[in-house]
């Protein structure tokens, strides 16, 4: 690869560090910056225009493809749904016990978010989204909490080197994420794409079933039902967490 001499970053920030995903192609210069005041989906958008822009066509284009397959034929209508019971869980978090949905729900609303591994930029900017408001979801009673298929020292990795201070939960093999109809297969091209941007979904997760979750995010209150949910198959877009700081407002 270094003989192509190709070179790519895609560059965001997350809290007031940089944190760079480094690959090869021309000497292209990355997006600029999002601050930490920039607006979740400019900052969404500008990583992603940074990787069209920048990438190798034998990267972005199975990427973009694959994206654009799962945008047009995933299910949304077999995904959980508001006025739906949450199926009870019990997940590995990232200190190495067992959390429940039965022992959080005996305390708050929680709002659960999946994300499909600490490797995905998009992923990151969410979960950093959710800690910059962290404070105002404590506010409303609602305690967060972040579920990927990644393995326990994974989700770990994740959790530090994003510096979350909520929940950080471990659905080895997509199990809790199945019941919820938000798993996606995605093709074999992907993963000779991933691994040419440094990331083995097999080592993260353990498995090379290339699964992962459709991003959602569910407000679920004390009874176990379904409040709100938010799931887009465009992996490029989030729910940004002022929505979801209105959503607490109505429980």
């Amino acid at each position: 690869m270094e003989a192509e001499g190709w070179r790519y970053a895609i560059v965001f920030q997350v809290g007031n560090r940089m944190t760079t995903q480094t690959s090869h192609t021309s000497n292209h210069q990355p997006n600029p910056t999002p601050t930490p005041t920039m607006a979740l989906a400019t900052q969404l958008a500008n990583v992603l225009d940074g990787f069209n822009r920048n990438a190798p066509t034998h990267v972005k284009d199975p990427i973009n493809t694959a994206r654009s397959e799962v945008v047009t034929t995933f299910p949304r209508s077999a995904a959980i749904q508001p006025g739906a019971t949450l199926p009870s869980f019990s997940l590995a978090n990232a200190s190495g016990g067992q959390t429940t949905s039965a022992e959080l729900l005996a305390k708050t609303p929680i709002l659960i978010t999946f994300y499909r591994g600490g490797w995905c930029p998009f992923c990151n900017l969410a979960l950093h989204d959710l800690q910059v408001n962290l404070e105002a979801f404590k506010a409303k009673g609602v305690t967060l909490v972040a579920i990927s298929p990644e393995l326990p020292d994974e989700s770990l990795s994740t959790a530090e080197k994003n510096e979350l201070k909520f929940i950080v939960l471990s659905d080895v093999g997509n199990k809790f994420a199945r019941q919820l109809g938000i798993v996606w297969k995605q093709p074999g091209t992907m993963d000779a794409a991933l691994k040419a941007i440094g990331t083995d979904l097999k080592q993260h997760n353990g498995d090379d079933s290339l699964e992962v979750p459709v991003p959602c995010t569910l407000l679920v209150d004390q009874k176990a039902v379904v409040r709100n949910a938010h799931v887009d198959p465009d992996y490029t877009k989030r729910l940004d967490s002022k929505v979801a700081l209105k959503w607490a407002d109505a429980l």
